[in-house]
């Protein structure tokens, strides 16, 4: 029987991509004096492609990160939205685009696990260049506010007693399994329904018609502080900063649950490895700044230690490996 192309990609070569865009996100401050850089790069806008719909978390993500670029090199950083295949679709743009540092791509976690599971087409380890692990974050498991629930216990005891739907960013995505994590290790049944983007399913989540979600904090947490959905509790091991008063779901009665979430950035094959090593130089010390770090707390995320091309790929592979696991265990198709 010929090995499955999801296990194959443990074996990595070349590894991510840092893709395309064409919607300006940046500019305002004055340029702050460039760093030395390979032939004065950036000479022209540099395009990240970004795998999921404006108002997503990675969208919001790279927003930031590419206004705080645009001033540091003092050309336009430019996010393209490419949403649709839990972000292949951005990926494949990434692998046909030029190598030059140029063309860039956001990479998150539920990309991976929607490449086991066969959503995602591209082969992430073997068609893209890994840069950099920008940020990681905990999720928010939230409620539409009508729901008579307000806390994870009584969203199981609800879910016990009447059928209940969620939402999700997509089949594959790892607010889709963690919700088949949750479900599994608390003994109730819900529907999935899955949306193209956190963004779209945040919309019907806070309308009602869907009851529950599994969701990044960049996305939920100001939507939760306005009053427009409801915070049942957060899936990191322990409490966040940004949210002290919101209990864990391992706390609230499923012991052991955890859920967390990375961003980084991938580029195309080929690019040089001199462009690799300057731009992970560069995000690193972007997603480091004060005041990008300030606001990734305030909404419950974290800039990631500064890290390596190599030390990225190898938490690929680990996630690929950790998530074939939770697949198999949960019995899901690939």
């Amino acid at each position: 029987m010929p090995m499955p192309k999801y296990t194959r990609l443990r074996t990595f070569g070349a590894a991510f991509l840092i893709v395309a865009s064409t919607t300006l996100c940046a500019a305002a401050a004055a340029p702050q004096k460039p760093a030395a850089r390979p032939g004065g790069y950036p000479t022209k806008p540099v395009r990240v492609l970004v795998g999921s719909p404006a108002g997503s978390g990675s969208d919001l993500m790279m927003r930031a990160v590419a206004q705080r670029l645009t001033e540091r090199w003092g050309q336009s950083v430019i996010v393209d939205n490419r949403p649709g295949a839990a972000g292949g679709i951005s990926l494949q743009v990434a692998v046909n685009g030029i190598p030059d540092g140029y063309t860039l791509a956001t990479l998150s976690a539920q990309n991976v696990t929607a490449m086991i599971l066969g959503t995602v087409k591209t082969d992430i380890p073997r068609e893209l260049t890994p840069v950099a692990l920008m940020i990681t974050q905990p999720y928010l498991m939230v409620a539409t506010p009508s729901l008579p629930a307000g806390s994870v216990k009584e969203l199981i005891a609800l879910a016990k007693a009447k059928p209940l739907v969620y939402a999700s960013s997509g089949t594959g995505s790892v607010v889709h399994l963690g919700m088949e994590l949750f479900k599994a290790m608390a003994g109730v049944d819900m529907t999935h329904i899955p949306y193209k983007g956190s963004g779209l399913s945040m919309i019907d989540v806070m309308g009602g018609r869907v009851q529950v979600a599994i969701t990044n904090t960049l996305t939920a947490t100001p939507l939760v502080r306005s009053g427009k959905l409801k915070a049942l509790a957060i899936t990191s091991p322990q409490r966040v900063q940004a949210m002290p008063d919101l209990p864990t779901v391992a706390e609230s009665g499923v012991a052991g649950y955890e859920l967390r979430s990375w961003y980084g950035m991938l580029v195309p094959n080929g690019t040089p490895p001199a462009t690799v090593q300057m731009l992970n130089r560069e995000l690193v010390a972007t997603v480091s700044a004060p005041e990008v770090t300030q606001k990734l707390a305030a909404d419950g995320a974290e800039a990631a230690a500064p890290n390596r091309p190599d030390q990225f790929r190898k938490l690929i592979a680990s996630e690929i490996v950790k998530w074939e696991r939770v697949i198999q265990k949960l019995g899901l198709k690939k």
